[in-house]
């Protein structure tokens, strides 16, 4: 296979659905979401065969239990597949909306209308769930998609893409609006991300590797996030029972997301109450304490931290903690060594709220709530294409609204400019 003609073609036909796409009805796109959904329930014994001929060559060639567990589907799984799509269906159409009509002196009428981006292209390991996913998100918000799922799930992500093709077929849409990429030669990816031409934006789900990959490489715009070291700051005015709840929540219920806690602040007044106990439920996890100087002494399991620590994202159970001096510090702390991801404050005194609100400089920001929360489901997006830690053009969890734009439209009645 020439893969540069390959990836080029793929291209063309997806700029060519995106046309139609946009002009989609809500009725349409949905009919299609319905369909997709229907077709992986019918065919939900071809998707476990075509995973399981995936998990066995996996397994041969060594992938790691997490990799594996990624991969693997499951009866369950499919069902949860067919009701994203479902979820999805069910979400406010964003496209053709039209915000902040003002009649402006001369007469006219100026506003901005929700317009797609045009095409997506979308890399991501691992989970073959993905492929139904980002079709979902993407078809739903008027946009065509390139999908290149990683070569461990090849089978389960063709099998998965004849359910999308069946879906759009079914609805009258192009079944190129969503293509998946057949050919497992890294240098598909190369190729796509390197194609303004016919590709509007990249979307990397997976890990440091592949992201900085394509961050390096890609001549179109990139919506990502590289890490997730994430910060609770315990203040001195906190509520003591929350800030156990909180960080016990956001470090401890999920080791290896993006949104669990990586370090601990906490402000000095109150240090030698709430260290021990935040320590000793930590301890009592299984988590192990990375400290400064100051928590040391308060904490007797506590190892030393280093400065390569307060930079980390563990994915694992281990934590950093730092004694600070109050808020300013706290402050300063995170926005020189957060990956702007996510932070929270515990505290019960509104002027140290607002100002970390205000001033911390991440994607998500939290007063007396868990990081975990950092997720398009919990903020009501419905569902999530991923997280961007960037400022333009999404920011935080990425749903529908974040795979649109807007343009500004006028609405006249024979003005002309003096």
């Amino acid at each position: 296979m020439d893969v540069l003609n390959y990836m080029q073609q793929l291209g063309r036909n997806a700029r060519e659905a995106s046309r139609a796409m946009a002009r989609a009805a809500t009725a349409e796109k949905d009919q299609a979401l319905l369909a997709m959904a229907s077709a992986i329930r019918r065919r939900g014994s071809e998707l476990l065969d075509a995973n399981a001929a995936d998990v066995a060559e996996a397994r041969a060639n060594g992938l790691e239990a997490a990799m594996i567990d990624r991969l693997t589907l499951t009866a369950k799984s499919i069902e949860a597949m067919a009701e994203g799509l479902e979820q999805v269906a069910a979400l406010p159409d964003p496209i053709g909306e039209i915000t902040d009509m003002k009649r402006r002196p001369s007469g006219i009428q100026v506003g901005r209308m929700r317009v797609p981006l045009g095409v997506v292209g979308i890399i991501y390991e691992a989970r073959p769930n993905v492929t139904a996913d980002a079709a979902a998100l993407c078809l739903k918000s008027g946009n065509a998609a390139i999908l290149r799922g990683g070569k461990e799930a090849l089978r389960a992500n063709q099998a998965i893409a004849a359910c999308v093709r069946e879906g759009l077929a079914a609805a009258g849409l192009p079944e190129t609006a969503v293509q998946v990429v057949e050919t497992t030669d890294r240098e598909a990816v190369s190729h796509l991300v390197a194609m303004p031409e016919y590709v509007d934006v990249i979307v990397p789900r997976g890990g440091k590797g592949l992201i900085e990959r394509v961050s390096r490489d890609a001549k179109v715009p990139v919506i990502k996030h590289l890490d997730g070291n994430c910060h609770v700051y315990v203040d001195e005015f906190a509520d003591a029972d929350k800030a156990l709840r909180i960080l016990e929540n956001a470090k401890t219920q999920r080791l290896g997301t993006c949104n669990t806690a990586e370090s601990l602040l906490i402000a000095r007044p109150v240090a030698v109450s709430l260290a021990p106990t935040l320590c000793a439920m930590l301890t009592a996890k299984g988590v192990e304490i990375r400290g400064c100087a100051e928590t040391r002494a308060l904490v007797p399991q506590a190892i030393a931290a280093t400065d390569e620590d307060w930079h980390t994202e563990y994915l694992a159970a281990i934590i950093s903690v730092k004694i600070v001096a109050g808020v300013d510090e706290a402050i300063a702390h995170i926005n020189r060594y957060s990956s702007a991801h996510t932070e929270s404050i515990v505290t019960e005194n509104y002027t140290h709220a607002m100002r970390f609100l205000r001033e911390v400089d991440s994607a998500s920001v939290m007063v007396n709530a868990s990081t975990r929360f950092a997720d398009g489901f919990e903020f009501g997006l419905g569902a999530e294409i991923g997280i961007s830690t960037d400022k333009f053009h999404a920011r935080g969890p990425v749903g529908l609204e974040g795979l649109t734009s807007q343009k500004w439209i006028v609405l006249g009645n024979g003005e002309v400019r003096a």
